[in-house]
């Protein structure tokens, strides 16, 4: 009989004891170790599944960077642009990437979505959490369907899409949850794109913990590692999170991983925000916007239009801002609400935003302009559902706070790209073009901008050419300057 090992493992960051400790050494939480038997006579030093003889395997001496032969990177396109565009173009061949989010947010669906759409393509949804038929049930939700074949379906695998004209496609679906069991039928299907729902839910019979615990995920992210690696098969995870937000499991979860993504979004908005973390294959501030609707979920090519409201007339306390998310110039509302405080200590409150950087944006409106806010209650308010940290936007949301102060609204069709520092100077912001034709696409009539981003060479001078756009530009170096020409 194999003999048993018991360890403690920290719930937070996977660290390992041999005793039960009451604060982590590692992370330094407390009362986060429990208890965990692992099976030490079945860990076995051979992948569990079959290696087959167009298995590329890695040369187990080293190689010298110049000897190492490399082609032009393939990339396999979804019909998504938006999850192309966060994933840096395409999926990776081997690539293993983690998806979280809340419950309910979208993350099986998104998935599903996924698999339905790339009919070219064999892919595998294993999934622990649902049934057959309730997998069924969304999919025809989803799309349209053809009618389920007569014959040649295994029991274990259910197809859902036909190929087209009986190509080597289709989606798949198997309800497992022995990484075993999973790795014989991915060995008799052998499948282009394999998605798992979810991690937490699978178990390796090589450690004798319950499914979801600490050193369970920590293995069988290790198999599904594994396999991405040597059958370059790209292998989709998603990953419940905690009550702080962050994926489930160790920390070392998202160190294993090629990529990490995050599904966000408000479940009481339609829209969804797939936010990149990490990806060892592209930019790691990609973002891309859905619109969660009855028939799963559409991306949205212009968010710009949907994070702007439709107004009629202008009112105080609003502005519009030129953000950037990864490589793409956004239009954002910011929205302001500055009253008279009832209590003793005044609240200052700010959704999407930085409450530490507001409170820094009041400090210099009153110091270097004057304005009495220390007894007056601030609410920041950015407008969608969506979280921004870009500096780009301090010009627009101190203008929306003067506003709302003075009651005096901005003037219509006016937009702001603009860093604030703390003796009151406008700092340049950079590819400041991206955010001038984004304005100017949408119709707006100016642009406030820092005059350090202006070229100040010859050579800046070919690069950046403010006379190829229309909207009239307002360089400006001081926050009294901005003011001066908002509000006279």
């Amino acid at each position: 009989m194999a003999k048993s090992k018991i360890a403690y493992f920290c719930q937070s960051c996977g660290f390992e004891s041999a005793k039960w400790l009451g604060k982590c050494p590692s992370c330094q939480a407390w009362n986060t170790f429990v208890e965990e038997i692992i099976d030490k006579g079945n860990n076995a030093a051979v992948p569990t599944w079959k290696v087959t003889s167009n298995t590329q395997q890695r040369a187990n001496k080293p190689v010298q960077v110049a000897d190492i032969t490399f082609s032009e990177e393939h990339r396999m396109l979804t019909p998504d642009k938006e999850f192309n565009r966060v994933l840096g173009g395409g999926i990776v061949a081997g690539s293993l990437v983690l998806i979280g989010g809340e419950p309910g947010i979208g993350k099986s669906t998104l998935m599903l979505q996924l698999a339905l759409n790339m009919p070219n393509l064999k892919v595998l949804y294993v999934s622990g959490e649902e049934s057959e038929r309730q997998i069924k049930m969304r999919a025809e939700r989803l799309t349209t369907l053809p009618p389920p074949p007569e014959g040649g379906v295994s029991e274990s695998i259910i197809e859902l899409l036909a190929p087209p004209s009986g190509g080597g496609g289709g989606s798949y679906v198997l309800c497992e949850t022995s990484t075993q069991n999973i790795f014989k039928q991915i060995e008799a299907l052998e499948p282009d794109l394999v998605v798992i729902d979810s991690i937490q839910t699978l178990h390796s019979s090589h450690i004798e913990s319950t499914p979801g615990s600490v050193s369970q995920v920590r293995e069988c992210t290790a198999e599904m590692l594994r396999f991405a690696k040597e059958t370059s098969t790209p292998v989709f995870l998603i990953g419940h999170i905690t009550k702080d937000g962050m994926i489930a499991g160790p920390k070392i979860l998202e160190h294993m991983v090629d990529t990490v993504l995050q599904f966000e979004g408000d479940r009481h908005h339609v829209y969804r925000i797939l936010r990149t973390v990490k990806n060892r294959f592209g930019s790691a501030s990609e973002l891309g916007i859905y619109e969660m609707l009855g028939e799963g979920l559409r991306e949205v090519s212009n968010p710009s239009e949907i994070l702007l409201s439709q107004r009629d007339e202008p009112l105080s306390g609003i502005t519009i801002s030129a953000t950037l998310e990864g490589l793409r110039p956004m239009l954002i509302e910011t929205q302001a609400l500055v009253s008279t405080s009832a209590y003793g200590t005044p609240q200052r409150t700010a959704t999407g935003f930085d409450t530490k950087r507001m409170s820094m944006l009041l400090a210099v409106l009153e110091k270097r302009c004057g304005f009495r806010l220390a007894a007056k209650d601030v609410f920041l308010n950015i407008t969608g559902g969506i979280r921004v940290e870009d500096p780009a936007i301090d010009l627009g949301l101190a203008a929306a706070i003067i506003s709302s102060h003075e009651d005096m609204p901005v003037p219509f069709k006016t937009c702001f790209a603009g860093e604030i520092g703390l003796s009151g100077e406008i700092r340049a912001v950079n590819r400041v073009e991206q955010r001038i034709a984004e304005a100017q696409k949408l119709g707006f009539n100016q642009i406030f901008i820092s005059k350090y981003n202006l070229p100040s060479g010859g050579q800046d001078k070919k690069r950046m050419d403010l006379s190829r756009y229309d909207i009239d530009i307002k360089i400006v170096s001081s926050i009294e300057e901005v003011f001066g020409l908002l509000f006279g």
